[in-house]
């Protein structure tokens, strides 16, 4: 593999320009797809009995998390065999309640469910998706708007533990990845889809073609959008590639490749690096996970065709110890890396220099690490979930135990953290 260490210079890196108000959490990973957020006054400690203003029941278990807007909250559950969304007032009390599709599957024992993919809003719309492949337009007071099955339009589902990958919504549009197949290279079956939001109709279809082979061809990572500094691109992740695509046609910019390589003469290609971890991104950054102690590749954004061997676009790479499954948090020149584990890496955005590795806790970690308030938030699947003061020095700030299993990403809005357990809806707030 290609040891590239550090490049000095990454146009547009040194610009951490200031990210927008984040009074709404409108996807899983907020305002910029970035986990960032800029409330203040979120507390660092919390549970049974602290700063919790209200918790909800839930009909189910899921790993969606909650979206945001105004007034209400919006999430995807499983109620028996049913696929719900739920509208939820951020007074903690249901609004409404819609039946998606039916046909429940867990996947991996606790692991996962069908109610996997996170809904998206913009506040007159809420979008919501199925690992069965339902996807369904309603407005936020409950009237449903189109739906269909994404398999009847584009094929068939092969994919070990079902689709869990989020849609994104940009400009009017629904962008979604979907990657899957027999694990058969001549028979991968992957494609990046553009609906439009209104209507659900297709506007453009652009297959993806990487040549990965075995599990590889089944990701559980959702694409992300990158939006700075007049750069827009939809990030997908998966097949042994992350391919950035142009969101108006549907056109790929670049790929970047070297994360699983196919035809490495030195290394025997990895036949089980399915990707779930969604690229991490800031301005001027894409840091690139890959899986199982595999590597991080940290790329620039603004550049065209394939990155793969480009020493121009690699800013720098370790070659172990990605994170698996939660996705990296970039912010203010630093980048989080919450490994599965539970160890916490903080690296330095322009170099990877790393500045501490830290055990935060002992448990297995599923969903990603949010920054609010000088903060950084891990939850663990147990349910306790890990305040760090944000920063190149690490320091504890508190650990707290919810007594409930955990798979979700906070949300925060208007001055709250909403936490999505297997059991309640969670709204932590000061007291």
């Amino acid at each position: 593999m290609r040891a590239f260490t550090i490049v000095t210079t990454c146009c547009g890196l040194l610009a951490f320009a200031p990210y927008a108000d984040a009074e709404n959490w409108p996807s899983w990973r907020g305002p910029n797809y970035n986990g960032v957020s800029a409330e203040t006054g979120v507390p660092a400690e919390f549970g049974p009995g602290k700063n919790v203003a209200w918790k909800m029941p839930l009909p189910g278990q899921a790993g969606a998390s909650p979206v945001v807007w105004g007034e209400n909250v919006f999430l995807t559950s499983v109620d028996g065999d049913e696929l719900v969304l739920l509208c939820i007032g951020t007074d903690g009390k249901q609004k409404w309640r819609a039946v998606l599709g039916e046909g429940d599957r867990k996947v991996r024992g606790d692991e996962g469910n069908m109610a996997s993919p996170s809904p998206v809003t913009d506040g007159k719309h809420v979008w919501a998706m199925t690992g069965t492949g339902q996807i369904a337009c309603y407005t936020v007071g409950g009237e449903k708007v189109w739906q269909f099955d994404l398999q009847d339009r584009y094929g068939k589902f092969k994919i070990a533990f079902g689709m869990s990958s989020s849609p994104v919504f940009h400009d009017g549009r629904l962008l979604l990845q979907l990657i899957h197949g027999e694990g058969k290279a001549e028979t991968q079956e992957a494609v990046v889809v553009a609906l439009d939001a209104k209507s659900g109709k297709g506007l453009w279809k652009t297959e993806r073609v990487t040549g990965a082979s075995n599990e590889n061809e089944h990701s559980y990572a959702s694409p992300i959008l990158y939006d700075f500094d007049g750069v827009t691109l939809l990030l997908t992740h998966g097949a042994d590639y992350t391919i950035a695509y142009d969101t108006k046609s549907g056109k790929e910019v670049w790929r970047l490749g070297g994360l699983n390589p196919q035809d490495d003469p030195n290394k025997s290609y990895h036949r089980t690096l399915r990707f779930v971890s969604s690229p991490g991104i800031g301005p001027g950054l894409v840091v690139s996970p890959t899986a199982k102690k595999g590597p991080t590749f940290a790329v620039r954004p603004d550049l065209q065709g394939d990155l793969t061997d480009n020493a121009d676009a690699h800013v720098w790479m370790h070659e172990r110890n990605t994170p698996d499954v939660p996705t990296p948090l970039v912010h203010e020149g630093l980048v989080y890396v919450c490994r599965e584990n539970g160890v916490l890496d903080c690296f330095d955005a322009k170099t990877g220099e790393e500045f501490y590795s830290e055990r935060i806790h002992p448990q297995r970690y599923r969903s990603s690490p949010v920054y609010v308030d000088g903060k950084i938030v891990c939850t663990a699947r147990d349910g306790v979930v890990t305040v760090v003061k944000a920063g190149k020095n690490f320091e504890l700030l508190s650990e707290n135990k919810l007594g409930e299993s955990i798979a979700a990403t906070p949300a925060l809005a208007d001055g709250t953290m909403y936490l999505r357990t297997f059991d309640h809806l969670w709204a932590i707030r000061a007291e």
